[in-house]
């Protein structure tokens, strides 16, 4: 429930053949920098390279007072807003929103990904139509500076990296205010409660409740 197959649909991202190297995502991030310098030199005349390493779609949309650290790639018809910090290594996807005072490093977001309003995603992939509520973050390292481990019930998954917050799957629903604990990650379609405080593994199609209480989705 929590490889690469299981969490995305690669036909919606600019990274598919380079995640399709990897069984886990996390095992993706180290990577990144690299990934983004090589893609941005095959893009075609569609894309403005507007300053070293930083390429922008010519649909996209970039707000005067952003901030477009290299290397970072901007997809069509996306939305960087007021106030926007990419501190580089950011894979933006098509039609997605980077909201006013968002912060994004290290991360890769599939296309129609919306983080729109004063979040922090760093050393986290997002998929395909996931969303972001107000002020929730993804909190890349833990508090003691060990390495990340995901927690899936019992089992404990060493990822043997130091920085690792949130892989959220597609269609993932994260309310507002919620925190993503280092090693999250969050099944398809599965939705989190506002001011939540999360950790470990969420399975598919899941509602993630208070005091880590997750239920499956009722469908009828």
């Amino acid at each position: 429930m929590y490889t690469i197959n299981d969490l995305f649909d690669l036909e919606h991202t600019l990274a598919a053949d380079y995640l399709r190297g990897f069984t886990y995502p996390w095992e993706a991030l180290s990577g990144i920098k690299e990934l983004i310098v090589s893609l941005g030199e095959k893009l075609g005349d569609d894309y403005e390279e507007v300053s070293p390493q930083v390429w922008v779609h010519k649909t996209a949309t970039v707000f005067p007072t952003a901030y477009l650290g290299a290397p970072c790639i901007i997809g069509p018809r996306s939305e960087v807003r007021h106030c926007a910090f990419i501190r580089g290594s950011a894979l933006v996807g098509e039609d997605c929103v980077v909201g006013n005072s968002v912060e994004l490093k290290n991360v890769i977001l599939f296309d129609h990904v919306q983080t729109p309003h004063y979040n922090y995603v760093g050393d986290s992939i997002l998929g395909y139509y996931s969303h972001m509520g107000a002020g929730s973050i993804t909190s890349n390292v833990k508090s003691d500076k060990k390495l990340v481990v995901v927690h899936n019930g019992t089992e404990q998954i060493q990822t043997g990296i130091k920085k690792f917050g949130a892989m959220l799957g597609d269609y993932v629903e994260v309310g507002c205010n919620a925190v993503c604990n280092p090693g999250t990650v969050i099944g398809r379609h599965s939705n989190v409660y506002p001011t939540s405080c999360v950790r470990g593994v969420v399975p598919e199609n899941c509602i993630w409740k208070d005091n880590g209480d997750i239920v499956e989705k009722y469908t009828e």
